[in-house]
């Protein structure tokens, strides 16, 4: 796939260069910071090949890629003119949530690399130290823990660069000011234990590594500040009095200020989710395991992300994301896996499987915008199966000690100093993929058709049509007799567009209890095909028939059907057309709905005698010229 022509057509799509305030990316997505999203083209990206879905929430329009998600951003990154900082453009105001969801979701962007490779050596220690491969008394541990520490220690300094992404302001100050409040000396202050002010003002001291609201409410405001500093100062000294006067105002506000305010903040989250955790401590898993395929299709799943990263940056480890969130993406992978095996659409099958095991890795989005949203029903079995799981993970107290992405691949990351943690993590899965999997297989789903069965049925039709192109002759209240025994059912309930959607005629269909079909009216055989699961009858009236035994039974190649007549034979009613294996068809897992179609009914007057159950020879079909070329299926 060509990856920079795609980023190109995104681009333009999206209303171009000028239209996009930031572009960020993560595992799977690219997430757009736009002026106006009233002129995005959402259904031509939505036709774009590589394009999985779009989303439009948090703040943020993404746009669905899939592993290949880096590729389309280089190309798009390298077709985006610098932003001038400073230099705002006004944009559509959106609501509270989505505009703070937005703002954790942009920050943190920019920074999940760092954690997840941070987590992975965490990840990797922890292996090491349980083989004996390494002690944790070793300089070579001591080393590599320090490095996989660094991300979350300087967190607010990673932090300030998203953030000043997100509000427009220089990311190099941002980054400054959250140096400060990182600064040795400040520790220094504290380990004094003394009073401290600033101008004559109380200062609270406080630890800000691994912290996460006080430095983007820091640049929030500085993003304000900036702005005053660039109406403020003279153009011939504004290249150093502005970032001074930045600096000067931004930094003793966040180290007076917002910086214990924001400590305060982070200390109540924590502390309820704690009281929460002590009280049931399998609600918040159930939650994540059971809702985060609704978190993350509305964009809301980065609210938890900010208590999840404080408590492993404080504590090591984290019960808020991490349980529930691999209940949740292993179920994912279960459902979309049962899809892959159960499906007969070739392209869903190979989607499916994709998907299915890059979920089970961790990865959903392909998963979940590809397949399981699209079918409804295994969605609600993975919500379901993750939400069981969850409730496990929750009462055996399972911990993630690494920011990984949880799932299979992230399996090490809930290796810890309970050697138990990574068996519970284990089970959890194990639960998660057995519970969806049956309820998946058993919820079923609606099959969409394959492209080559909608080709084989056009091809009948054609075949059938070109026999005898003659406009039908006229005819009144032609009845035709039912060619199967079983249960009527309208055409609309159908499970293949192709027939329920009237694209190749009207009629009506039935769920045959016998194997055995008859001719409906008297007339020639025009089509009979070699796998003798369709035929197609021209009546004396001019009026054509076909009869489309079972859907997708092209693929059995003939198998359990046995046609008693010819093409070009003449039949009358109720002489034996075609036999076939009713339970061997439903044994290889084909359903055995059989339409009978009256093609090009907008010349005709179509309705449905019988609406229950049908004999053969009963009276099922009434036809009759319409002068309205309109089609009346009753």
């Amino acid at each position: 796939m060509d990856y920079q022509q795609l980023g190109i057509q995104i681009l333009r799509l999206v209303g171009g260069k000028d239209n996009v305030n930031s572009l960020t990316h993560c595992a799977t997505r690219l997430r757009f910071d736009l002026f106006d999203k009233n002129i995005v083209d959402c259904d031509a990206i939505m036709k774009l090949t590589g394009v999985i879905s779009i989303v439009d929430s948090g703040g943020q329009f993404q746009v669905v890629i899939g592993n290949e998600v880096q590729q389309v951003y280089q190309a798009i990154s390298q077709n985006l003119s610098n932003q001038e900082h400073g230099k705002v453009r006004s944009k559509k105001k959106e609501g509270i949530l989505s505009y703070i969801i937005g703002i954790i979701s942009t920050s943190f962007t920019p920074v999940i690399p760092a954690l997840t490779g941070a987590g992975m050596i965490k990840a990797l220690l922890a292996i090491c130290k349980l083989m004996g491969v390494l002690s944790p008394d070793s300089h070579t541990y001591y080393l590599l823990d320090m490095l996989a520490d660094a991300a979350f220690f300087f967190m607010p300094i990673l932090l300030a660069y998203g953030a000043a992404s997100k509000f427009s302001c220089n990311p190099i100050l941002a980054m400054t000011i959250a140096g400060a409040m990182l600064h040795p000396n400040l520790g220094k202050l504290m380990a004094l234990g003394q009073d401290v002010s600033f101008i004559g003002i109380p200062v609270k001291l406080a630890d800000y590594s691994g912290s996460v609201l006080p430095i983007i409410i820091t640049v929030w405001a500085m993003s304000y500040i900036e702005r005053f500093a660039e109406k403020v100062t003279p153009s011939m000294i504004k290249f150093f009095i502005k970032p001074m006067l930045i600096l000067l105002i931004a930094g003793p506000l966040a180290l007076v200020i917002i910086g214990p305010f924001g400590i305060l903040l982070n200390d109540l989250v924590a502390q309820g989710a704690g009281y929460i955790n002590s009280k049931a401590s399998w609600l918040i898993p159930m939650l994540m395991g059971g809702l985060q395929p609704f978190l993350i299709i509305t964009g809301t799943a980065w609210a938890m992300t900010p208590i999840a990263t404080g408590q492993l940056s404080r504590n090591g480890s984290e019960m808020i994301n991490g349980p529930g969130m691999l209940a949740s993406n292993i179920a994912q992978g279960a459902a979309t896996l049962c899809v892959a095996i159960k499906t007969k659409n070739k392209n869903l099958k190979q989607l499916g499987y994709s998907a299915g095991f890059t979920a089970l890795l961790g990865i959903t989005e392909p998963s979940l915008y590809g397949v399981t949203l699209k079918l409804k029903r295994p969605l609600i079995a993975s919500m379901i199966g993750g939400g069981v799981a969850g409730v496990y993970a929750g009462v055996s107290g399972l911990l993630r000690y690494a920011f990984v992405s949880p799932g299979l691949a992230g399996l090490p990351a809930f290796i810890g100093d309970n050697p138990m943690n990574i068996v519970h993590a284990l089970v959890t899965c194990c639960i998660a993929i057995v519970v969806t999997f049956v309820l998946t297989w058993f919820m079923g789903f609606d099959d969409p058709i394959d492209e080559d069965d909608l080709i084989e049925t056009i091809d009948t039709v054609s075949t059938l049509s070109s026999t005898n192109n003659s406009v039908a002759a006229d005819l009144s209240n032609v009845i035709l007799s039912s060619p199967l025994t079983g249960k009527v059912i309208p055409l609309s309930e159908v499970k293949d567009d192709v027939f329920s959607k009237n694209l190749i005629g009207d009629g009506i269909a039935i769920e045959p209890n016998q194997g055995k079909v008859v001719a409906p009216i008297s007339g020639k055989v025009v089509s009979l095909l070699e796998s003798k699961h369709a035929i197609g009858i021209k009546s004396d009236q001019g009026i054509e028939i076909l009869i489309h035994i079972g859907l997708d039974t092209v693929k059995l190649g003939g198998q359990f059907f046995t046609a008693k007549v010819e093409q070009g034979q003449r039949v009358n009613v109720g002489d034996e057309l075609i036999e076939f294996d009713l339970a061997a068809i439903n044994q290889a897992g084909y359903m055995t709905t059989t339409p009978i179609i009256i093609l090009y009914s907008d010349e005709y007057f179509v309705e449905n005698i019988k609406k229950n159950m049908v004999t053969i020879g009963e009276d099922l079909i009434l036809v009759k010229k319409s002068n309205q070329g309109d089609n009346h299926a009753l």
